[in-house]
């Protein structure tokens, strides 16, 4: 790479101020804090969960099971962030937001179905 085109390059985005950068990073933190706050919470609560939707009797199957539905989901999330990622920079941000509303939506409607709640 010559000192050309690295001249282009940093000429072409603008300076940020240490206040700028400062929200950004707090922003980002924020952010992230948000993200795993479920991924907190569900191995908090895991052996509680393990309970009421894995079978019966058998707590070292429900444990396992509750580890292997967290180990699952916290492998699939950085593949999952990886291609719509890449499908929101292709496509942009607006195209990328209603496919991800529309897994939420499904995911709510079916929530009262869940093996939990039709044992009661």
């Amino acid at each position: 790479m010559n000192a050309a085109a690295v001249e282009v390059r940093a000429g072409s985005a603008p300076a940020l101020s240490a206040l700028q950068r400062l929200k950004s990073i707090v922003g980002g933190s924020i952010g992230n804090l948000v993200e795993y706050y479920d991924w907190y919470v569900y191995t908090s609560f895991s052996l509680y969960f393990a309970k009421s939707f894995f079978p019966q009797g058998d707590a070292v199957a429900q444990a396992l099971s509750a580890a292997a539905v967290f180990a699952v989901g916290f492998l699939m999330r950085p593949i999952g962030g990886w291609y719509f990622g890449r499908y929101a920079d292709r496509h942009g941000r607006r195209a990328w937001a209603e496919p991800r509303r529309s897994v939420q939506r499904h995911g709510r409607l079916h929530q009262p179905n869940d093996p939990a709640r039709s044992d009661r």
